[in-house]
């Protein structure tokens, strides 16, 4: 009866381990020094072959040296790690698989909103290892049912639920549902491979019609031992090999069938030589069921690419002026920085991050050095252009990045395309220099879109959002307004007249009589532009829009200070601040005057107080009466002065005159406009 082997669909090298293989021989190929972190796959023979091509492994991030490329390997590597190279400055590639990067994004998200986490998986196995460092190790760890029947978590928090993603399938559909069922909170996230999924499945297919299976890969290879462990039950005869030396000498005699299958991490040239090995003996039919040979699947696998198309790849690599992109084609794909984007001021990694799915329009297959030129800014412009068409027609407000300051005008960036900003409209007041606009965010309309011989151009409008969003403000505050109310505002502007006011989209005038109980000359000698103020609403003209606001407080009233002073019969030293016929008027403190009568000044008749007193001078003085209603103090020198003469004495005509002059003279209280 004639033997035959079947080899099972989806077998060897999955796409994020042929990948890291591939990105590794290419490191070689252009000169770099290469170290790995970690084996760069769980398979002794591509390791020491790599090994024998000068591939130094290093164990910690740390150990890389300078001048070395470090490529990350399939697996990924923890957050600390990574910032390590960074620190360092250490180039390296990262081959992590994309649908393991998926997960750190994941992880690091629930880790941020400060939720439980779960990892499905082997604790000790690198991907694991590499996913909870995205979340300070902060997840829980299981891999068997009666883990998951103990394991407990909090409903006051969310759970987040990740598998590593060469996780036997059935085996985490049964934990998954005891986790739902013990945890409502629970969020679960189906991250095993579909790839493995597939292995797993077609492995399980072929084992149950074969009387031998074997199962070929690294015995430190994760994915490999769940194949064997899902193989065996279902086949009584089921090898765990790593190469074709260690198939049993008596293999051919168990049976009759025979099923191969290999782990992703197993090469295609490890299979042929088991194969090969089986076939040295007569009587035995090799069975495909049509399928092509691994290395040409992985051919057929790759995409054609030609100048002009839009595709979709995998960000692999990011440096200050490129973007690597994985496009599974022969050659790597470049963004230059030049057509990542029209923002100058943008760094690269700002734009993409590595494991991140990006369109692009291929702008040359081959760039002369091998790699396929690639432009995101067209593709970004393209959609941008849809999004900006729709907005015209809709009025919907756009936010965009000013980019440039042009003749006439700003260009601001709104989804990949330039939208031109004319002076007049870019401010909801005249702007001479438009310059410090540059690297803002902006909202503005399309109001104009036209169209010339360089193609359409779109025109917006900062001033028109501004006036109406103004208009909204101005509206809604004037509604609510009242006066007597506080508020506090923003020192926007300020006049010879007084200081203009923002509360709040709304601008409002503290007089200058209203900015210091003592008399200043400008308002810059209380306040400055952008100072926090907290004022009161004195008077609402709602029709004009008018608000006229007080600043000084009541309790910073200098005659109220006074009162809470002075005395009558108080010896005070004042200044000498202004001299008149009559007498002359002293400071007591800033702001409150008193007059001390000319027949006060002296222990003697004097022709004028410039006889005795000159401005600026200091004496002591003797509080003689206060009228606290009037707003008037008189003092007397002479009081506290050594007898020299009789006392002069006023006529009874004399004296009512020098009140009248007196009350003339002195200083009045201001009232708020």
């Amino acid at each position: 009866m004639k033997r035959v082997v079947k080899v099972a669909e989806k077998a060897g090298f999955c796409f994020g381990v042929s990948r890291a293989v591939r990105l590794t021989e290419e490191g070689l190929s252009r000169g770099k020094k290469i170290v790995t972190l970690g084996p760069i796959i769980h398979n002794s023979a591509v390791v020491n072959d790599l090994r024998g091509r000068g591939v130094r492994i290093i164990e910690k991030a740390g150990d890389a040296k300078k001048g070395e490329t470090v490529v990350i390997r399939s697996h990924g590597i923890t957050k600390a790690e990574q910032e390590i190279l960074d620190a360092n400055g250490v180039e390296y590639i990262d081959a992590t698989c994309p649908f393991v990067k998926k997960i750190h994004n994941i992880v690091s998200e629930a880790y941020a909103q400060k939720s439980n986490i779960l990892i499905i998986g082997d604790e000790n196995h690198p991907e694991v290892i590499g996913i909870n460092g995205w979340c300070e190790n902060s997840a829980k760890v299981i891999k068997t049912i009666e883990e998951a029947e103990n394991v407990a978590f909090c409903d006051e928090k969310k759970l987040y639920v990740v598998a590593q993603t060469t996780f036997e399938r059935e085996l985490w559909k049964k934990i998954t549902k005891i986790i739902k069922k013990t945890c409502q909170s629970a969020i679960v996230f189906d991250t095993i491979c579909s790839a493995t999924n597939e292995r797993q499945k077609y492995a399980a297919l072929l084992a149950k019609e074969s009387d031998v299976f074997i199962v070929v890969g690294g015995k430190n290879s994760s994915n490999t031992k769940k194949l064997f462990d899902i193989a065996s039950p279902l086949c009584r005869h089921t090898f765990y090999v790593e190469g074709a030396k260690e198939l049993p000498k008596d293999l051919l005699t168990l049976g009759h069938s025979f099923g191969i299958t290999a782990g992703a991490s197993t090469p295609e040239h490890i299979i042929k030589e088991v194969l090969e090995t089986m076939v040295e003996e007569k009587n035995t039919n090799i069975q495909g069921n049509g399928e092509p040979t691994f290395a040409e699947a992985f051919e057929q696998s790759l995409v054609t690419l030609n100048t002009g198309q839009v595709v979709t790849g995998t960000v692999i690599s990011i440096t200050p002026t490129e973007v690597y992109v994985d496009l599974g084609y022969k050659a790597d794909g470049i963004i230059p920085a030049d057509e990542l984007t029209d923002d100058p001021s943008v760094n690269t990694a700002d734009v993409v991050k590595v494991g991140d799915e990006v369109e692009v329009f291929v702008v040359r297959v081959n760039d002369g050095e091998g790699y396929v030129k690639l432009s995101k800014k067209k593709i970004d412009a393209i959609k941008g252009w849809q999004t900006i068409e729709a907005a015209y027609e809709s009025g919907e407000i756009l936010t965009g990045r000013i980019v440039e300051n042009v003749n006439r005008g700003v260009i601001a960036l709104v989804n990949g395309s330039r939208i031109f900003i004319p002076a007049s409209m870019a401010s909801e007041r005249f702007m001479k220099d438009l310059q410090p606009l540059v690297g803002t965010e902006a909202s503005f309309k399309i109001v104009n879109i036209r169209e010339d011989r360089r193609g359409k151009k779109a025109i917006g409008s900062i001033k028109v959002v501004a006036q109406a969003e103004r208009a909204e403000k101005v509206a809604a505050f004037m509604a609510d307004v009242e006066e007597g109310k506080v508020y506090t505002g923003t020192v926007k502007t300020l006049t010879d007249f007084g200081a203009f006011v923002d509360l709040g989209g709304v601008d409002g005038l503290i007089p200058i009589s209203q900015l210091s109980w003592q008399r200043i000359k400008h308002p810059s000698e209380v306040l400055s532009v952008g100072d926090s103020v907290e004022v009161t609403i004195l008077k609402v003209d709602k029709e004009n829009v008018k608000i006229s606001l007080g600043y000084k407080k009541a309790e910073d009233n200098p005659w109220e200070i006074a009162k809470r002073t002075f005395n009558e019969g108080d010896v005070v030293t004042v200044k000498v601040v202004r001299l008149v016929p009559f007498g002359a008027f002293v400071e007591l403190i800033p702001g409150i005057d008193g007059l001390v009568h000319i027949s006060q000044i002296a222990n003697k008749r004097i022709g004028k107080p410039e006889d005795v007193l000159t401005v600026g001078e200091m004496v002591d003085a003797k509080i003689m009466d206060i009228n606290w209603d009037e707003k008037k103090i008189g003092l007397s020198i002479r009081e506290l002065l050594a007898p020299e003469a009789p006392a002069v004495e006023e006529t009874a005509e004399e004296a009512p005159a020098a009140e009248e002059e007196a009350a003339e003279e002195a200083p009045q209280e201001e009232t708020a406009e």
